[in-house]
């Protein structure tokens, strides 16, 4: 039985649902990161005892699954898209924009697939947007290579973000820092395509970057749902 089916026990002193408990959880993941998060704090936050939460939770991970759903809440289209390719893109850029609000989602993207009602809903928006488009095993291979690329994308601007935090320099204080180093590097002539890359290659921030990639992710699931089955 999932968390979502199990009844909630009944109210009693300092009174609880899955509701607070999650709220609780989201703030201290907000403020800390998943390591932030154990039964033991979030029942502290809500002035209960750590044995209450069981009754409504049985672990951690269970709470986890709640926390993602929540989140998914956020993501969920508030209008259904017009055509597949805006369902997918309205999904890869309300993705990034939890992550961005959430952190630590970052770190649970990209796992089972999300279960309870939040993330059913995701999940139908964006297939019936495909649906009649091919067959359902091709619609899959397109949700998941969309899907792949962005939670990739994801994971890689919010590393950026903690390191940048962590050593409390700008991607551009980074790259003053190391630039010496590198132009030795590059000067020796044993990476030339790196060098182009470096000198010749246009800087753009994470969220033309992600834009980007997720345009050629696109053109290439067009290409396919287009090309007749074999």
């Amino acid at each position: 039985m999932t968390v979502w089916d199990r009844p909630e026990p009944p109210t009693r002193p300092v009174p609880l649902d899955r509701e607070r408990i999650v709220a609780a959880a989201i703030a201290l993941a907000d403020e800390g990161g998943l390591a932030a998060v154990s039964l033991r704090k979030v029942a502290a936050r809500l002035k209960a005892g750590p044995m209450r939460l069981y009754g409504y939770i049985s672990t951690k991970e269970e709470l986890f699954d709640l926390m993602v759903d929540e989140v998914q809440a956020e993501i969920l289209p508030e209008e259904q898209p017009g055509d597949w390719r805006e369902a997918l893109r309205v999904l890869a850029h309300r993705t990034r924009q939890a992550a961005l609000r959430h952190e630590w989602l970052a770190d649970l993207l990209g796992g089972r697939p999300a279960l309870g009602p939040n993330g059913l809903a995701v999940a139908e928006s964006t297939l019936s947007a495909l649906d009649g488009l091919a067959d359902i095993d091709t619609v899959m291979r397109a949700v998941e290579t969309v899907s792949a690329y962005f939670t990739g994308a994801i994971r890689r601007e919010i590393t950026n973000l903690r390191a940048e935090r962590a050593t409390g320099l700008s991607k551009h204080d980074w790259q003053r820092a190391r630039g010496p180093h590198l132009a030795r590097v590059l000067a020796t002539g044993r990476f030339p395509a790196l060098t182009k890359a470096v000198y010749d290659g246009t800087d753009v921030d994470a969220e033309a970057s992600f834009a980007t990639g997720l345009d050629w992710v696109l053109d290439a699931v067009a290409a396919k749902l287009a090309r007749p089955p074999a």
